[in-house]
């Protein structure tokens, strides 16, 4: 698939972008993983993430788990052109209170980050897909909250929103033309 970038958005001295490509293919300082509580790389991403980053990341992770939900924790990347990946416990599926949940997480990833002075950071659709939380409910709650934090002193520079799901990359496509 192409990939398509958006120009972004300014906001303070950062920009967030929307790109359409697979997250862990991208030359970031750290992309965000939605990651199961024990920490252990699944299906989809997760296998993606063994597979390619190589066996040091699970090691890692063994060490690191395990994280409560809404929280975050860092690894290094092993293989990956990223040099970190934070992994972030999100909502699930109809669990209540989806949207504050989603924008603690966004949160708790954005402050990881910030942790090791990183200046570019990949996203996901936290929760979309697989989780099921509506592409447009992900989207803003996502955005607000970056657009909050970056407003901020911060060490974050860039801010990436990858997703490949057309639904998903019309939601955030929306919601960031109405944020600049």
């Amino acid at each position: 698939m192409p990939q398509a970038v958006s120009e972004g958005i300014q906001i303070n001295r950062s920009v967030v972008r929307l790109s359409r490509e697979d997250i862990t293919d991208i030359e970031v300082d750290a992309f965000v993983f939605c990651a199961q509580p024990d920490l252990v790389l699944g299906a989809g991403f997760g296998n993606a993430i063994a597979v390619r980053g190589g066996p040091t990341i699970q090691k890692e992770l063994e060490g690191l788990g395990p994280v409560a939900p809404c929280d975050a924790v860092v690894s290094a990347a092993g293989n990956l052109k990223s040099k970190h990946i934070i992994h972030a416990v999100g909502p699930r599926f109809q669990e209540a209170d989806i949207e504050p949940k989603l924008r603690e997480t966004v949160l708790n990833s954005l402050k990881r980050a910030e942790e090791l002075s990183l200046e570019r950071v990949a996203f996901p659709a936290l929760g979309a897909g697989y989780y099921g939380i509506p592409p447009d409910v992900c989207a803003t709650e996502m955005l607000d909250v970056i657009r909050s934090y970056l407003g901020g002193e911060t060490s974050i520079k860039e801010v990436i929103i990858c997703v490949l799901d057309t639904p998903q990359y019309k939601a955030f496509e929306t919601r960031m033309a109405g944020l600049g």
